[in-house]
């Protein structure tokens, strides 16, 4: 029987629709706008409809190099993915042992989700200002005479940036592992396994979905991070910081144009992670429904 649903229901509901509206309403406003025409403003109602801001926007005739600034984006939030799956598959198989001071490291591990941002940047930026100074007053002559700075996109900028994605990726190994049945690892040493191929071909393919999510959170979080750039990062920009230093100058679309193409890449990166997560469900389906099959 369908029971019918009181006003709490569709009062609930409204609200519901409201927050979504409130927390997604700027962004559609933002990519509706950066289709305007060339005579468009940063408000509606809209004049026109085109492409002519994109068009400005790859020309680069525009407000930034942004060719560049997307390629150091890029290249970067890469770099962060990888690294954070790697250190995070790691940590979560040595966590699985208890060892002397595996709690201190864990809640060293997930501070920076406490700490502010901006401390966090502002610290690993007087970090490798100390270095510098070191290095400049004590370091060799051949190095002290032409050195400028170690901070750069892929030392303290990289370094920024694992501090807010790690702790992601511990998490959900954490999780993940808590819940993995070591019976699957036993049966793969039973039949004459080596540590690497368990790892392979028994552990990988059954965490896998996990790993890609891992991926998802050091990508998106690196590509889209400001605040813990913004002291760290060095002499360049990355894409988002070029994106804020331009909200109080540009007063054309073309800083809209701009916003849509980065998000345009964070919800394509979502999107081929989801893809990718729900091919390996299908197949991990199918080889269990082929294995039931075999066993009938």
């Amino acid at each position: 029987m369908i029971r019918d649903r009181g006003k709490a229901f569709y009062f609930l509901a409204i609200f519901f629709g409201l927050y979504v509206l409130f927390l997604y309403g700027p962004m559609i406003a933002i990519f509706v706008l950066s289709f305007q025409g060339p005579d468009g403003g940063l408000t509606f109602p809209m004049n026109g409809v085109s492409l002519f801001w994109f068009e400005k926007l790859f020309s680069g005739g525009g407000i930034v190099d942004i060719g560049a600034a997307f390629t150091r984006s890029l290249k970067l939030g890469l770099v962060v993915m990888l690294l954070t799956v790697t250190i995070s598959v790691s940590a979560g198989l040595a966590f699985r042992k208890k060892f002397r001071g595996s709690a201190a490291l864990f809640y060293i591990a997930v501070a920076s989700l406490i700490v502010p941002s901006i401390i966090t940047s502002l610290g690993i930026a007087l970090e490798f200002r100390l270095i510098d100074d070191l290095v400049k007053n004590y370091g060799p002559d051949w190095l002290a005479e032409t050195h400028t700075t170690f901070m750069g996109l892929f030392t303290s900028g990289l370094g920024a940036h694992l501090t807010w994605t790690l702790p992601f990726g511990l998490l959900i190994m954490f999780a993940i592992f808590n819940r993995f049945n070591p019976a699957y690892e036993e049966a793969a040493r039973d039949l004459g396994a080596t540590p690497w191929q368990t790892f392979r071909h028994v552990v990988l393919p059954i965490i896998l979905p996990s790993v890609i999510g891992i991926g998802l959170f050091g990508f998106t979080l690196s590509w889209d991070e400001i605040a813990r750039s913004s002291q760290a990062i060095g002499e360049v920009n990355t894409l988002p910081l070029e994106l804020q230093s331009l909200t109080t100058t540009v007063t054309k679309p073309d800083i809209y144009a701009l916003g849509t193409v980065t998000s345009a890449v964070s919800f394509l990166v979502i999107f081929l992670a989801l893809v990718a997560i729900r091919a390996l469900q299908n197949r991990q389906a199918r080889q269990g429904s082929d294995a039931g099959s075999g066993m009938l």
